[in-house]
């Protein structure tokens, strides 16, 4: 499955989302493409709808999903998810 999200921004990014949908759907086929904020899974269409919470939780919405303050609030848990990704490596 495949879902383009906001806030991408780098590698750091890329770990925490790596990391959390590593844990959410136990698989490591996850492939992060930073430049076009596009999250590639090996995982069922059924669980689009649960991809797409956990994505939103760490602050990367799926693109155009949301607007206004909850983008606001989704851009700032992106920029804390991001450095804890940095940390991690």
């Amino acid at each position: 499955m495949e879902i383009t999200v906001d806030n991408i921004k780098c590698g750091g990014c890329a770990g925490s989302i790596t990391k959390k949908l590593t844990a959410a759907f136990d698989t490591n086929k996850i492939n992060i493409d930073i430049e076009q904020g596009i999250v590639t899974i090996d995982l069922d269409a059924s669980k689009k709808e649960q991809l797409v919470k956990v994505l939103l939780d760490l602050g990367y919405p799926e693109t155009d999903s949301i607007h206004g303050f909850d983008s606001a609030k989704a851009k700032a848990k992106s920029f804390v998810s991001c450095a804890i990704g940095k940390m991690d490596k």
